[in-house]
């Protein structure tokens, strides 16, 4: 198939769409993007050997 994704595609259910765009605007900001970051987290998360917790870029929220 000319169009098949070379990985399944996974869902997240129930995130509102405030926190899918701040996450996608901070992603950028950390020069990264949604599924990289996703990815780094659950493999962190989940305690696979030489996963790190990514970064998270300077906020103005953050004090």
């Amino acid at each position: 198939m000319a169009n098949a994704h070379k990985y399944k595609q996974r869902v997240v259910r129930g995130i509102p769409d405030e926190e899918v765009d701040a996450f996608d605007a901070a992603a950028k900001q950390a020069a990264s993007d949604r599924s990289r970051i996703t990815r780094q987290l659950w493999a962190w998360f989940a305690g696979l050997p030489g996963a790190e917790l990514p970064g998270r870029p300077n906020t103005a929220e953050e004090g």
